[in-house]
C-alpha cells in the first residue's frame, strides 16, 4: 500500500495508536521526495533514523511556502495536482505562499470527513449561501475548494454564490436569506468574516432583520480584509444572532490555511455534546492532524496548557510537507486547541527557517 493510500485509509477509518508510526512513515516519505525539505533537514544535521517521535520532526515556517516549492518532484510535474495560493505579501515585491496539492482527493477527504463532524453532525442536507467564489471562479483559493466541495456534499438545489473575486454582493445574498426565510428552509452561511461584516452592513442599513429557520449554521472562515476595524468571533456569534435569529451553537469559526490540507473548527453544543459555551471558545482538530504550541526561540513542544507558535503535522500533507510552524500565538490542552491571534513580529525560529529557504531561493535565481 503506498503512503497515499495509507494516509487516506487512516482519514477513513482513524486509529489513535498507529498515528505516530504513520507519521514518520510520512516524514521519511517527504525527506527523501521533496528536495527542499531534505536541504532544511540536512541543514539541521537531522537525518530519518534518528527522529524517534512526531514532536522531534523539523517543521517549516508557514512563510517558507512563498519561498521554495515544498512539494514532491513528481508532484510538481503531475497534471494531476492542484495547486493553491495564498493571498499575503511580505515586504517588497509581493509574493504568494504555493501549496502544491499532489493528490487532491487526499485534501478532499481531510476536508469533508471533518467539515461534516463539526458543521454538519447531524448529516443534513440545506440549501446554502456562498459568500466566496467557488473553485470554477477562484481555482487557485483552498477556501474555494472547500466550499465547492461542501456544496457538492451537503447542498440542496437552492444554491448561491453571492461573491465574485471583486466583491460580495450583500443584496443579492440578503434577497436569497429572505426567500429561504418565507419557505422556512435551513440554510448554511459559509464565508469570510469580512464577507459576515458586509451582509451585516447591508442588512442594519436596510434596517432588516432575518428569522431564519431553525438548524440554520454559519461557517466563519475568519479573515478581516477590507475591513476598517475586523469584526472578532465574539461580534460575528453576536450578529449573526440578532440579524439572523442564528443560535451562537450554530456559528462555527474555522481555523485554516493554505499550506494545510486539515482544518480545526469551534467546538459548541451542536457538534460537541458538553461543550461550553464560554466566551473564548476552543478549536477540535481530526485525528491527522497534530497539533503542539512550540516555543518560539528552542521549538520545542511547551507543556499542556502553556502558550507558544501554533505548529501542525497534518498527515493530509503527505505530497508536501507535513510539520508546518504558523505565525499564531496559542496554547493546546488536553487536545483542544485555543488560538490566541497572530504574534507581533517573526519568532526567531521562524525567522531562521525562512531565512535559509529566501537564501537557498537567491542562489538558485543567481544560477
Amino acid at each position: 500500500m503506498s503512503i497515499y493510500q495509507q494516509v487516506l485509509t487512516f482519514i477513513h477509518r482513524p486509529e489513535p495508536e498507529s498515528f505516530e508510526r504513520l507519521a514518520l512513515d510520512v516524514f521519511r516519505h517527504q525527506f527523501e521526495t521533496v528536495g527542499a525539505y531534505r536541504s532544511y533537514c540536512e541543514g539541521r544535521r537531522i537525518q530519518p533514523d534518528a527522529v524517534g517521535g512526531v514532536d522531534d520532526i523539523p517543521a517549516v515556517s508557514n512563510v517558507a511556502f512563498k519561498y521554495a516549492c515544498l512539494a514532491s518532484d513528481r508532484a510538481e510535474r503531475s497534471p494531476d495536482a492542484a495547486v493553491f495560493l495564498t493571498s499575503g505579501t511580505t515586504q517588497g515585491r509581493e509574493r504568494r505562499g504555493r501549496h502544491v496539492v499532489a493528490r487532491p482527493d487526499i485534501y478532499r477527504a481531510s476536508a469533508m470527513a471533518h467539515l461534516r463532524t463539526m458543521l454538519f453532525p447531524d448529516a443534513r442536507r440545506m440549501a446554502i449561501l456562498a459568500m466566496h467564489p467557488t473553485a470554477d471562479v477562484m481555482p487557485e483559493s483552498s477556501l474555494s475548494a472547500m466550499i465547492s466541495w461542501s456544496i457538492e456534499e451537503f447542498g440542496t438545489r437552492r444554491i448561491l454564490t453571492a461573491a465574485s473575486r471583486e466583491r460580495v454582493d450583500a443584496a443579492e445574498a440578503i434577497a436569497f436569506l429572505a426567500y429561504c426565510e418565507a419557505r422556512r428552509e435551513p440554510v448554511c452561511i459559509m464565508g469570510t468574516t469580512a464577507a459576515f461584516a458586509a451582509l451585516a452592513s447591508g442588512l442594519r442599513s436596510g434596517n432588516r432583520k432575518i428569522r431564519l429557520a431553525a438548524g440554520s449554521r454559519m461557517m466563519d472562515t475568519g479573515g478581516a480584509k477590507g475591513q476598517i476595524v475586523p469584526m472578532p468571533a465574539s461580534e460575528v456569534i453576536a450578529q449573526a444572532g440578532d440579524l439572523l435569529a442564528i443560535a451562537p451553537a450554530m456559528v462555527i469559526n474555522e481555523y485554516g490555511m493554505t499550506e494545510l490540507s486539515s482544518q480545526l473548527y469551534d467546538a459548541t453544543s451542536f457538534n460537541c455534546p458538553g461543550a461550553l459555551t464560554a466566551e473564548e471558545r476552543y478549536k477540535i482538530p481530526p485525528p491527522w492532524l497534530h497539533v503542539t504550541a512550540r516555543d518560539p526561540m528552542t521549538l520545542r513542544p511547551m507543556p499542556d496548557g502553556e502558550v507558544g507558535m501554533l505548529t501542525f503535522f497534518d498527515l493530509a500533507n503527505v505530497g508536501s510537507v507535513s510539520a508546518v510552524m504558523t505565525e499564531d500565538l496559542g496554547y493546546v490542552e488536553r487536545g483542544r486547541v485555543h488560538v490566541l491571534g497572530r504574534a507581533a513580529g517573526e519568532a526567531r525560529g521562524c525567522a531562521l527557517g525562512i531565512g535559509e529557504f529566501a537564501a537557498a531561493e537567491a542562489a538558485e535565481d543567481i544560477r
